[in-house]
């Protein structure tokens, strides 16, 4: 689907003020549809002077006439008419229309179109469109609605509605279905739906607030105060006594006279969020005992890494020694893991803020004065599972720890290793390439009998569900990597790793 702004664009004249004007009016306009019981279209004249529908929206109050999404198609027959009419007189036109429900109600579809005007010239026609059904007389609140809706389609038709500046994000706002409060000039309640008297009873007001104000109820007014001194819509979240928490967002009225514009009233609109405000808390409070474990695993094995290294130090067998330095490094990585966790607000953590310090922590124990060895990282890894980072990191762990044992050996002398992080389609590919010895082109990964690439295998076919390759590095590929020199007598190996992240 396409949107508004690459319509117009494409098919209409229409500035940058005038296509931002649509904006604000379409990213208003649910609950002029709520009041109003009907469907909204707006259409834009075409440079072949055709009527284009650039945006549409349904009631959340009453059924749709249109099962069809009409954006993008061009009105034709009594609509194209109507709204051509409403566009060269510049008033309101109404008439009968045909829709696709169907059935012997065919042709009991009304239209109203209104022009749409931003600095006294109209630049689009805005339409409601709804079935007529005989039957019982409106009630008071669709009369109420309905008068709210009229004021809005006045100021509408004369460009102070929608209101200029930067369009709030009214997406979690209140509904009309939530509860309506209509204030006149001074703030003073006129009209209130069942739905808001119900919001009001639960927070203790059990008084009619029809003629009294606010404030005098004991309600929080700030809402309205500041809607109607800076003319514009306010959204404001407050707690209504201790255990009530209410959403309000309050649409200034506002009437054109010969002297200039001034407040008529303002429509309030309440929605008790407590419930929501409840989850909400109880799953910050998850998210930080979550948090906190990870930080407590963290400093658990920080204490056993500690305690291996103590009991490294009365070893005096070389293989024993190294075996337990191995063992403090794999545990120095999963807790390097639960540190990221602990850090980290949800269930998954950016791949990167965990090689970076991996590579440092290689840094430190793996290399010696005439074995130095640079690691690099280069790429984004995305965001991946908690369930994934450890077993991921465990493995990155051993395959440096493979690089640098076995493609430089101690007095060779160094060299650079590359980590290349992508992320693609749910797929996080790791490649580890080094310029060191190089690994023999009939080496197989299921046949090599260390400790270290038999956690590697082990980790990624059961744990990560993923695969992996070691191979040979060509000398265009150490360029590629950023770590050759040219020399074609180079060497290097080459590992990719790539394991699924989707959950």
């Amino acid at each position: 689907m396409t949107s508004l702004a690459e319509l117009a664009r494409e098919h209409t004249t229409l500035d940058r003020d005038d296509i931002d004007h649509l904006h604000r009016l379409t990213a208003e306009w649910a609950f002029l549809a709520d009041l109003c019981f009907a469907d909204l279209l707006l259409y834009v004249r075409s440079d072949d002077r055709k009527w284009l529908t650039v945006d549409q929206v349904r009631p959340a109050t009453n059924q749709t006439i249109y099962a069809t999404d009409y954006i993008g198609s061009w009105a034709n027959g009594d609509e194209a008419e109507l709204i051509e009419r409403a566009a060269e007189t510049g008033q309101r036109v109404e008439g009968a229309i045909e829709n696709d429900s169907g059935g012997a109600d065919v042709n009991h579809a009304r239209m109203l179109a209104m022009p749409v005007r931003r600095d006294g010239e109209i630049i689009a026609v805005l339409s409601k469109e709804w079935k007529v059904r005989a039957g019982r007389p409106l009630g008071e609140l669709e009369r109420n609605y309905s008068f709210i809706f009229e004021e809005f389609a006045q100021m509408i038709e004369v460009g102070t509605f929608p209101f200029a500046g930067r369009v709030a994000d009214s997406s979690a706002a209140p509904r009309v279905g939530d509860g309506v409060l209509t204030l006149d000039a001074t703030g003073t309640v006129t009209y209130v739906s069942p739905n808001a008297n119900s919001a009001l009873h639960r927070v203790g007001i059990q008084a009619n607030p029809v003629g009294m104000r606010l404030a005098e109820l004991g309600f929080h007014d700030g809402p309205v105060r500041q809607a109607f001194e800076r003319r514009e819509p306010i959204v404001e979240e407050f707690e209504q006594g201790a255990d009530v928490t209410l959403l309000c967002r309050c649409v200034p009225l506002v009437t054109t006279t010969e002297s200039g514009s001034e407040i008529a009233g303002g429509l309030l609109l309440v929605r008790d969020v407590t419930e929501l405000r409840k989850r909400d808390r109880l799953l910050l409070s998850k998210d930080a005992t979550i948090r906190e474990i990870h930080h407590r695993v963290k400093n658990n094995l920080q204490t056993i890494s500690s305690l291996l290294r103590l009991q490294a130090r009365r070893l005096t067998n070389p293989e024993a020694k190294a075996a337990v330095q191995e063992s403090v490094r794999r545990i120095r990585t999963i807790a390097l893991v639960h540190e990221s966790l602990s850090r980290e607000p949800g269930e998954d953590i950016a791949f990167i803020e965990i090689v970076r310090p991996l590579l440092r922590l290689a840094e430190e124990s793996l290399q010696s004065p005439d074995r130095p060895v640079r690691f690099t990282v280069g790429g984004d890894g995305g965001r991946i599972p908690a369930n994934t980072a450890t077993p991921l990191s465990v493995v990155l762990t051993e395959l440096l720890q493979n690089a640098v044992d076995h493609g430089f050996p101690e007095g060779s002398g160094g060299g650079e290793v590359n980590v290349a992080l992508s992320h693609l389609d749910g797929r996080l590919t790791v490649r580890v390439v080094d310029n060191g010895r190089g690994v023999e082109p009939s080496f197989e990964l299921d046949q090599a009998k260390g400790l270290g690439l038999s956690i590697v295998r082990t980790l990624v076919t059961t744990e990560l569900n993923g695969t992996i390759e070691i191979r040979p590095a060509t000398t265009i590929e150490l360029e590629l990597s950023g770590i050759g020199d040219g020399s074609s007598r180079q060497h290097g190996t080459i590992i990719e790793l790539t394991v699924p992240t989707d959950d």
